[in-house]
């Protein structure tokens, strides 16, 4: 997978992560905000018009006043209020909306109308207003104790819904998805560029200045760079460097290698193949290492000739020879032919070794002189 990919599943998924931990939180804010600012309103939607409510509870505990009667229509008619319950100090229904419910008992009430929950009791007892969650409900219980010097005169229950609440808090979420969304691509696409001018092109230049290093040079063509890119091709420049040297090196110890060869086989073939004889000393490639025998011909690239260059290449039975001595190693294999325009016997033996070193020796003794070895 390319870097760039790479960057861009990780930058992705970064930037995701952290939209989800912050819409986690955005939204419970939202929630707890917005929520807050609806019990609130609530609370002090009924403590406006509290004066009014204690003042016809004041007066008759028994009937409803029409001051009252139009202050919990008023509520009643508010779209966030979902029921509205207004108990008199004895537990009475004073006002609902089913109107064969008043003047009922709170206990005959309950049985016929189920309370979601305690909040009227606990309000009663606390003397402040207490707010209730609905369970599996868009709603909230709140009930508010209507009391003059400290006497609970009444109690008005309220269930005030939270769709409004929950429309206003989706909108924000929507809202906040799509700045963060717009906030992750600000960020990105800036990131990304520098990551591709910075990071990316300097790379793929440099995979191109070594996919062009020419093994006859061994040099980097990279501009240089004060950063780790800069620093990497100058550390791959040094390992070049050294690679020539040790390359120059081998070849300084190869060439002192091979005329401590040419040299050995010198005085091997003096030793023991006569003036009148030839004797060719061939590698394993076939490439001539030795003559004792002045020879011409076209030199391969690295300066040798090869055995073709020597014989002619219509001397199948001297190729022969030498490929039959290739296959029987160590054994010296023999024929007759005709070596520049002269009758001769030739003795081919390839030397192999448990080494690297392998080498054929190839004889051309003149039957025209007579001298054999």
């Amino acid at each position: 997978m390319r870097l760039s990919s790479k960057w861009f599943m990780w930058f992705t998924g970064i930037g995701i992560y952290v939209m989800f931990l912050g819409g986690i939180f955005y939204y419970n804010l939202f929630k707890w905000t917005f929520d807050e600012k609806l019990k609130q309103e609530s609370i002090d939607m009924v403590r406006l018009y509290a004066p009014t409510l204690i003042e016809g509870l004041s007066r008759n505990q028994g009937a409803i006043t029409m001051a009252e009667f139009d202050t919990v229509s008023r509520f009643s008619k508010d779209d966030r209020v979902a029921s509205l319950l207004y108990l008199n100090k004895y537990g009475e229904v004073r006002w609902f909306k089913d109107p064969s419910m008043m003047t009922k008992s709170f206990d005959d009430f309950t049985r016929q109308v189920s309370l979601p929950t305690d909040a009227i009791e606990q309000a009663w007892l606390a003397k402040t207003p207490i707010v209730r969650a609905v369970p599996n409900m868009p709603l909230y219980d709140i009930a508010i104790p209507l009391a003059l010097r400290g006497d609970v005169l009444g109690v008005l229950n309220l269930q005030i819904s939270r769709e409004g609440v929950v429309k206003v808090i989706n909108k924000a979420m929507h809202k906040y998805a799509v700045g963060a969304v717009g906030v992750l691509l600000l960020l990105g696409i800036p990131l990304y560029f520098f990551l591709h001018h910075f990071v990316i092109s300097p790379l793929l230049n440099l995979r191109d200045a070594v996919e062009a290093i020419s093994f006859k040079s061994l040099e980097l063509k990279f501009p240089a760079r004060n950063d780790e890119i800069g620093e990497l091709a100058g550390v791959f420049g040094i390992f070049l460097s050294k690679v020539k040297a040790e390359i120059a090196n081998s070849m300084v110890r190869e060439k002192s290698r091979g005329v401590a060869e040419a040299r050995w086989w010198e005085s091997i073939l003096k030793a023991v193949v006569s003036k009148n004889h030839r004797a060719i000393v061939v590698d394993e490639d076939n490439s001539v290492l030795y003559t004792n025998f002045p020879v011409t011909g076209t030199a391969t690239t690295d300066g040798k000739l090869h055995l073709l260059d020597v014989i002619d290449s219509q001397q199948q039975d001297v190729l022969r020879l030498v490929s039959v001595a290739l296959d029987n190693p160590n054994q010296v294999k023999e024929a007759d032919t005709v070596f520049r325009s002269e009758p001769c016997h030739v003795k081919a033996v390839h030397l192999d070794e448990d080494g690297e070193t392998k080498r054929t020796l190839i004889i051309f003794e003149s039957k025209s002189v007579g001298v054999r070895i």
